[in-house]
């Protein structure tokens, strides 16, 4: 049948439906359960075979099935005693029970006899159904299809024990779609946190930054693949504290192990560079104590290491170059201590820590990356904000919308307004108009001359996201967005939280 025809007999067939019937075959909130919950209806499952049979054999019944009924179809999840798949859901017996759900039951002796049904397809033709007992199946507290039986012979008596026996079944079968469900959401999650830790770890070793945490009790140190390499580890997932110390240049061990045992001995940041024995490569290291036991002993040290050994071995020109890289590297280090501090403050789960830190963290590397691309010269905002935004947004034409001079900017704006840019964009992507259908962000960018000197003015406004309220508390978040240019004398950034969407205006002298 046509599409077209196709629809207009159903709506012709549900002029003859119940107006209770009716209104249960389109329920919005019953079908927006339904499709979230079993996404893939039209595939019979195996596990529910069993309890189709079950059903069967108590009722002594040559058809018993496990329907989910849609708009237009109903499912047979299950089935035992026929091969089909599908039925139209306004021929349908198991519309009326779900129709009929604060019953618990619909029990049709004789459908030959009951007007509802003597006019169905398969009443009056094959294969004469006349027997049918149905209890609806819930999931949210919505009925989304049934548990059923059918006879082609009527049946006047019907032991009340069977129904009771149906119900529970019908109890089984609801907790076996929600499990399924929840399974497949956990399976999704995994996947997606799976895609997520590789994305996180490919950024830091892209970045070259060893990062470790050492157990201090046991020994045991989790640290990425840059770590071990830059000690000559193989991979491994058990790396021991002794081991990578061991790693260090006799010459340099001593020194080094002093100063990170008066670190924690002081609650102070450990800052030391060594050279690895293997390789005779140098390391820059810094950590913390980030957990202590009841009695103050450092259970828990946080650190990060960098390769610097160009820095140690480059020739005059690159020396001058490198001069001004190490006096970054020196500020993205205290900056990554920073983050990676005032990130733990704010959540004990470390999978919490791990994606907020990396994803900052990735923020100061794309920085980074452009001013290395320019020897640390100037960088073009337009540059800045591609990097910073695209990963954000399924659509950058659409959902960024930039008016701009053409500006350039120096590594402190570039990197403090990397981090302020991916902040924002962050907390969109999640919360406001980029986490919506349609939502974008609009960005005016103007260099303004204020007493003969060059100031950047930014606005950025969200619009078409979702209702904007004051936080009731500022979160690390926002204390970032705020300092991330402290380094620039007479910067500022104001967050306004307007009904219609999040306006924050940056002021950057240039």
């Amino acid at each position: 049948m046509p599409p077209g025809l196709g629809m207009e007999f159903m709506i012709e067939k549900m002029s003859d439906l119940q107006p209770a019937v009716a209104a249960a075959l389109t329920s919005a909130q019953r079908l927006a359960v339904l499709h979230a919950v079993v996404p893939d209806m039209a595939e019979q499952d195996a596990d529910f075979r069993d309890l189709a049979d079950m059903a069967a054999s108590l009722f002594d019944a040559p058809v018993a099935l496990v329907t989910l009924v849609d708009a237009r179809d109903q499912w047979f999840k299950a089935a035992s005693g026929i091969h089909e798949m599908q039925a139209p859901s306004v021929d349908s017996f198991c519309i009326h029970t779900i129709a009929a759900a604060s019953d618990g039951a619909l029990v049709v002796a004789d459908a030959s006899a009951d007007p509802r049904f003597s006019n169905q397809p398969r009443v009056v033709g094959e294969p004469f159904l006349r027997f049918y007992a149905g209890v609806p199946l819930f999931i949210d507290d919505q009925a989304v299809g049934t548990i059923c039986v059918f006879d082609v012979k009527p049946r006047a008596d019907l032991a009340p024990q069977l129904v009771g026996q149906l119900q529970r079944l019908s109890r089984i079968a609801s907790s076996l779609f929600t499990l399924k469900h929840e399974a497949r959401q956990r399976a999704l999650k995994e996947a997606a946190l799976s895609r997520e830790e590789q994305r996180h770890a490919m950024a830091l070793d892209a970045t070259n930054v060893g990062s470790w945490l050492w157990d201090i009790r046991s020994g045991h140190v989790s640290c990425n693949e840059p770590m071990l390499r830059m000690f000559g580890m193989k991979p491994t997932k058990n790396a021991q504290a002794r081991d990578i110390f061991g790693a260090i240049h006799p010459e340099d061990r001593v020194a080094t192990l002093s100063k990170l045992r008066s670190a924690m001995t002081q609650d102070r940041e450990y800052d030391g560079t060594f050279r690895v024995a293997s390789t005779g490569r140098w390391l820059l290291g810094r950590g913390r104590v980030h957990e202590r036991d009841a009695k103050g002993k450092p259970t828990v040290f946080l650190g990060i290491n960098v390769d610097v050994t160009e820095e140690q071995e480059a020739t005059q020109r690159t020396r001058l170059l490198l001069r001004e890289l190490n006096h970054r590297v020196k500020n993205t280090l205290a900056m990554l201590q920073s983050l990676a501090r005032q990130t733990l403050r704010q959540t004990s789960d470390p999978q919490e820590f791990m994606t907020a830190f990396a994803g900052r963290l990735q923020a100061i590397s794309e920085a980074h990356g452009l001013l290395s691309d320019h020897e640390w010269g100037e960088i073009r905002l337009s540059a800045l904000l591609a990097k910073q935004l695209a990963p954000h947004v399924r659509d950058y034409e659409k959902q960024i919308e930039i008016h701009k001079d053409e500006i350039l900017l120096g590594p402190d704006q570039a990197v403090g307004l990397g981090l302020v840019l991916h902040e924002l964009a962050t907390n969109a992507a999640k919360y406001g108009s980029l986490s919506a259908f349609g939502g974008r962000v609009v960005l005016t960018a103007r260099s303004v001359d204020e007493d003969g000197r060059r100031v950047l003015h930014m606005t950025w406004t969200e619009v078409g996201g979702p209702p904007v309220e004051q936080p009731t508390r500022r979160g690390f978040g926002s204390i970032l967005i705020e300092r991330s240019l402290d380094k620039v004398m007479g910067s500022s950034v104001k967050i306004e939280y307007l009904p219609a969407g999040l306006t924050a205006i940056v002021r950057l002298p240039l």
